[in-house]
């Protein structure tokens, strides 16, 4: 994405006051859910603000934890050791718990088709190669994954439609140890950019020989 279409991007969101993920008005993380379940066919989708949040919530949002053991073929050092310190095990048999996609500016118009063949409950796209900071995302099918992975991100307390009220919309989501996971509005709307501008047919210039 342009130096410019950035600073477009985030001149409208910081005119609109709205900086962070708690508040009400926010737009632009509903609008990447939104083009992220569109491109990926998957119906729901968790917005985190690392690699490692969202690998963490793909296995807590299955109510995989500390002492469970999981399959993952074959999966990279880092998340092997991400995977050691929240004390889940890994095996190489079975189906995955989750598939993994990792997003730069050289394949960012392929997300469709490199998700297309992801059976796993869970789906983790990285959006830190795009450029914006760390982002990354979890894509689900599952209503029960995608709340218990929603949960997880906001202290675990409350979630984002309850957390005004203070009223407990299901205890049996709140997780044991609670992070702050959320992704800024900000980065989202970047990310959303780059996304859109990466899907759009390539405008020819100048005149044909």
């Amino acid at each position: 994405m342009e130096l410019f279409d950035t600073a477009t991007v985030l001149a409208r969101v910081l005119t609109t006051g709205v900086v962070m993920s708690i508040e009400k008005s926010d737009r632009e993380l509903p609008g990447l859910e939104r083009l992220l379940t569109k491109q990926t066919g998957r119906a729901r989708a968790v917005l985190v603000n690392s690699r490692t949040a969202a690998l963490h919530a793909a296995l807590a949002g299955q109510g995989i934890g500390h002492g469970d053991t999981v399959a993952l073929p074959e999966p990279d050092a880092a998340t092997g050791r991400f995977l050691n310190w929240l004390g889940v095990s890994v095996e190489g048999r079975g189906p995955a718990a989750f598939d993994y996609v990792s997003l730069d500016s050289a394949n960012a118009d392929q997300l469709a088709e490199l998700t297309r063949g992801s059976s796993a409950p869970a789906l983790v796209v990285d959006l830190t190669g795009l450029g914006f900071g760390p982002a990354a995302a979890v894509l689900t099918d599952d209503d029960g994954v995608w709340a218990r992975a929603e949960r997880l991100k906001i202290f675990g307390a409350y979630d984002l439609r309850t957390m005004w009220t203070q009223e407990e919309a299901d205890g049996s989501l709140v997780p044991g140890v609670q992070f702050n996971y959320r992704l800024s509005p900000l980065v989202a709307a970047c990310v959303r950019m780059a996304l859109t501008q990466a899907a759009r047919p390539a405008t020819p210039t100048g005149a044909r020989s």
